[in-house]
């Protein structure tokens, strides 16, 4: 079993990039774009759990903003277990973290995140 820790600054150049973007978008109050870059980030990070419980924060406040309780209410177990999941390298790559896909199912990555994660 591979432990993770340190996500390596390959991934964390494009993962802040992402991070960037989604404050951008949120500047602009566009909806949207910022959760599309919550979710590519979440992508991003899901294998370090710093950084995965980070994107799972950022996405709890955009339920608390939007006041969707489902997205609220689906954030807290990821919270509680992504982090762990994240350091053992037990999480379903691709999925993008939201509260519309179940936790522990693995989707395609986007070409571009592939790249980036390819070897990591």
């Amino acid at each position: 079993m591979k432990l993770h820790w340190r996500m390596p600054d390959s991934v964390r150049t494009h993962f802040q990039a992402e991070l960037r973007w989604s404050l951008q978008a949120r500047r602009k109050e566009d909806l949207g774009k910022e959760w599309l870059h919550l979710e590519r980030a979440h992508i991003l990070a899901q294998r370090w759990p710093r950084e995965h419980l980070a994107v799972h924060g950022s996405m709890l406040l955009f339920g608390i903003r939007m006041k969707d309780a489902r997205e609220i209410i689906g954030q807290l177990p990821r919270l509680f277990f992504g982090g762990v999941k994240s350091f053992v390298g037990t999480v379903p790559i691709g999925n993008t973290g939201g509260a519309d896909v179940p936790a522990l199912r693995t989707l395609t990555l986007p070409a571009d995140l592939a790249l980036v994660l390819e070897g990591h």
